[in-house]
């Protein structure tokens, strides 16, 4: 069923391999992102930028400002985070399993 799953499905491969590397991309420039040395470098940057007169120090502290935004999610943006390991990725953490002790009653079994 597989083999016959596979030559069906065989002239939509290239879409697949499109969306695989579009989602990779992603999931990188998101990370690259939230990255804590690249918002350390550009937090840095607008400094220098301050302390040599290219800039204000209005617009510095709007830029400190843009680039710490990034670090908090919004505020009706209850399901991802930025620090979160799978930030990105759409997938939940892996679900915790029910260890057995002894003396627990499952369904199905009388002890």
């Amino acid at each position: 069923m597989d083999i016959l799953w596979a030559l069906l499905t065989l002239p939509y491969a290239p879409v697949r391999g499109l969306t695989a590397m579009v989602k990779m991309v992603a999931r990188e420039a998101e990370s690259r992102q939230y990255n804590p040395v690249n918002i350390r470098r550009e937090l840095e940057e607008l400094d220098r930028a301050a302390a040599a007169g290219d800039i204000t120090p209005e617009e510095r502290d709007r830029g400190q400002e843009r680039v710490l935004d990034r670090l908090t999610p919004p505020a009706g943006d209850t399901g991802r985070t930025p620090s979160a390991g799978t930030a990105g990725t759409g997938r939940r953490p892996p679900a915790r399993r029910r260890v057995d002790r002894p003396g627990d009653r499952h369904r199905g079994r009388g002890r």
